[in-house]
Formats: C-alpha cells, structure tokens, sequence
C-alpha cells in the first residue's frame, strides 16, 4: 500500500477486533481489518448446519452482554442491520417436579417463583439492579478504580463467594440455588472455586436490565453491523488473508491481534522479548464445549410449556447435579448428567428456520481438547425435561472441540472463553501487566478475549484494547 496506507491493522474480525477498528476509525485513524475466513464474524458467524432454510449460529447464540455492552451502546449499529429480539423471559430452568424456574426482566415476578427465597433474592440481586448499568460499565473492563465505588464494593462482596458457597449461605431452597447456579455455570468453572459468584450474579443482574436477546437474522448480524459501520468511517476490511508472520503485514503505525496469545507469540515471534513471549505460552485455555444444533419440526415440548417463553434454557436440574458437572469437567471426566445451555432463537426470530418448523441449540462443557461424542447425553438431558423432544429431530449437527478451534483457531482445545477466568486470570490475562492490552513492543497489542473483561459478545476487549493504541498513536 502507498500513501494510503493504514495507521492500524487488526488481525481477526471478531466482535472485540471489529470493536477496536471501529473505536480508531471514529477517531480519524485509518484502520485496515485482516481477517482469514472468507467471511468475517469469528465466534458470531451463521449458516445453514442442518437442512436448508435452517440458519443456526456457529457458536454465540444469545447476547445478554452484546445489548448492555457500554460500547456497543455508543454505536449506531441499528441503523447498520443489527436488531435484537427480546423474548419474555431471559431464562428458564427446569427441574424435576416439572415446574421450571423463570427469569425474567421484573425482578418482582422472577421472586414470585422463589418461594420462602424471595426476600433473600431481593436483597442479593435486585438490591443491585438501580446501579446496574454502571456496575456492569465498571465490571466490564480492566482492573482500576470504579466509577460507581458503592455498587462495585455491596456487589464485590458478595462476588467473592465460590457460586455454590453462595447459593447455600443466600437461599434455603433449590429452586433460587439452581437459578443461580445455572447461571454461575457459565464460567466454565467448577462452581466451588472462588469469584465463580461473580458471573452468576453478573448474569442474573443482567437479565433485570435487558432480556437476553438474539440478532434477527442469526448471530452473524453483529459483525455485518459492526463492518457496516466501520465502512462508513472510511475503514476497510479483506477477507481470506492468513497472517502468519508480521512481515506478512503492510506498514503500520500499531497492530492490533484479535487472536489468541499462542498466535501473538507465534506471528510476531522476535518482535517480542522472549520473556514475554514465555507467558504467553503459560497462559491456560480451560475446559470446552461440545455443541449440538439441531432442525426440529416444532419447538421443543418441554414439560413446563412456559421454557419456550426463553431464549436460553438451563438443563442440568439442582445446583448438586451441576456442581457435580461442571467438577468432572474441571478435572478431565465426562458427566453422564451434563449442564447444558440449549437457547431456542427461532422461537424468536422466525427468519431461523421455515414456517412451522424450528432450529434448536445446545452445548455442554467438556475437558479441553475431549474427544469423546456427547450426542447421546446432551439429547437425554432435554428429554428428561422435554418429553418427546427426538421425536421431532429432523436433522442434527455436531460440533466438536477440535470443529470449533478449526473453525475459529482462538478456540485452542475448544475452549470458547478465551481462557480460564478464575481469580487468578480473570484479570491478569494474557499476562499481568498494568496495561493488559499492551505488549513489550510499543507497535503490538491484543484485543481478544483473552485480555480482560474476557468471553462474551460485548466487544469490550476490543475497545479498551483501541484506547491504549490510541494513547500510542498519540490520539
């Protein structure tokens, strides 16, 4: 390139590399996007798995933190393509007797189902919800101090409990302790590890200011809004460009990786201090995921009707039963009772699947790199909460750990987190660093999910990433 060319380049498309582009570019930094797929997107791509006319995500699904994302709400994106679809209800999670517990955005309605649990859910989460967004604006990026102490510290407090510590100190009952557990299960983490409290109160505080939606049209319509608006800025983006070393790379002032550290250490080889470059490769991936899509002909027949009012559903029963879960896959074992998160977005956004019929989505974690085919157990989890659900398969695809990192190389093992977000990484991730988005070489910086606030559609990385950039830009 000539004069034209970019002040910045990012490697990778993903929602936290389209993020840090489109911070630059609305800051007059011309911004080149280099992405090796032919089509752009990462962990939020769409297509046709199944049968024709049945558009399934690739992997993200539901987008809680996509819609409450501080900068993602900055962004014109609806005027882009991007429309989210709010259900009724966020979550849903069935247990035994039929009667699933419900999570909804009223927090009075969601402790109507809590039983004697009610007023200690009022006082663990939605004493927070009137501080919500600026908590969540505060959580949502690197360690500092807090624009809004007060909230950060009453919701600290209570984060530093292990999840399961936590639902047995709050709640008597099982069905506030699974609510919560269900949601703490996100981690990714064995739910008796400290901090694991933390993203289930996260989550659930989540569902009380938005209901977690899904993109109209599948997951793929947050990159392609994300892309539009970086067009219109002046950005540019190519496609099928494989970088793997950094003389492959046109000129430019810094280069932003949305990648994982392996492949930083990997493309900018002696661009970096080998002490550097020596924990980068002690970074930990953690556990992965083991997906099932599915095209139905009708929605899932669960046994309380009132889970197809969600758009995610938590399958593993009691808070026992996921503990017990999500332990084994900590330590390397399959669980013949897996935790699932199944999400039904054609429910949602008929444009999914054709009329009548119904897409379905489900994954479990599994240990890294497993290679072990869970079909079997992921689809006898439904049915012991949704009856006659085979019957209305039509067609499955599945997607193992070693589909997911060829699909997308920063799912090392299939880990689609970006990493382990224990207390020990959560926020000295890829490195501890004062500045984690930075490297030793001034030109070099990661904006993946590997560097705080971590996994999620939210593209958060990505602009706080854009920001220590700008400062080296001088901006």
């Amino acid at each position: 390139m000539s004069s034209g060319d970019p002040d910045a380049i990012v490697v990778g498309s993903g929602p936290n590399g389209l993020a840090a582009a489109a911070a630059l570019a609305r800051e007059g930094v011309r911004v080149l996007v280099l992405e090796r797929e032919a089509e752009i997107g990462g962990g939020t791509r769409s297509g046709e798995l199944t049968l024709p006319g049945f558009v399934h995500d690739l992997c993200s699904a539901v987008h809680p933190m996509g819609i409450l994302s501080p900068f993602l709400k900055e962004l014109p994106l609806g005027e882009h393509g991007l429309e989210w679809i709010r259900p009724s209800l966020s979550v849903a999670h069935p247990l035994d007797d039929g009667d699933a517990v419900l999570l909804s955005k009223s927090v009075e309605e969601t402790i109507a189902g809590l039983g004697g649990d009610a007023r200690a859910y009022q006082w663990l989460v939605g004493s927070l919800v009137p501080d919500g967004e600026g908590l969540l604006a505060d959580s949502m990026g690197p360690l500092g101090i807090p624009s809004h102490p007060l909230p950060f510290i009453r919701f600290g407090l209570r984060s530093v409990f292990s999840a399961n510590r936590l639902a047995r100190l709050c709640f008597r009952d099982e069905r506030a302790r699974a609510l919560l557990a269900g949601c703490a299960a996100h981690s990714i983490l064995p739910l008796t590890q400290p901090m694991t409290a933390a993203l289930g109160l996260m989550f659930l505080l989540a569902a009380h200011l938005e209901d977690w939606p899904v993109a109209r049209g599948g997951s793929r319509a947050i990159p392609a809004a994300l892309a539009s608006y970086l067009k219109s800025l002046g950005g540019q983006i190519e496609t099928g460009v494989d970088v793997k070393r950094l003389e492959d790379l046109p000129d430019a002032k810094v280069v932003l990786f949305d990648t994982s550290p392996a492949q930083l250490d990997t493309i900018a080889g002696e661009a970096l201090p080998l002490g550097y470059r020596k924990r980068l490769r002690r970074y930990r991936y953690g556990p992965a995921v083991f997906k099932v899509d599915w095209a139905l002909d009708g929605p899932i027949p669960w046994r309380d009707p009132r889970c197809l009012e969600a758009s995610t559903v938590h399958v593993g029963g009691t808070l026992e039963e996921i503990c017990a879960s999500e332990r084994d896959m900590y330590r390397g074992r399959h669980s013949d009772k897996p935790y699932l998160i199944a999400c039904q977005q054609s429910d949602f956004d008929p444009s999914r699947a054709p009329d009548g019929k119904r897409t379905g989505y489900a994954y479990c974690h599994v240990p890294g790199g497993s290679t072990l085919d869970r079909t079997e157990v992921i689809e006898s989890q439904i049915e012991r909460f949704a009856p006659g659900f085979r019957d209305r398969i039509l067609a499955r695809h599945v997607t193992t750990p070693a589909d997911l990192e060829a699909h997308n190389p920063n799912y090392l093992g299939g880990a689609i987190t970006g990493g382990v977000a224990d207390a020990l990484q959560l926020f000295n991730r890829p490195v501890t660093r004062i500045d984690p988005y930075s490297t030793p070489n001034p030109r070099l910086f990661i904006c993946s999910a590997s560097t705080p606030p971590g996994g999620g559609v939210h593209g958060q990385c990505g602009y706080w990433a854009a920001q220590s950039a700008l400062k080296q830009l001088g901006r």
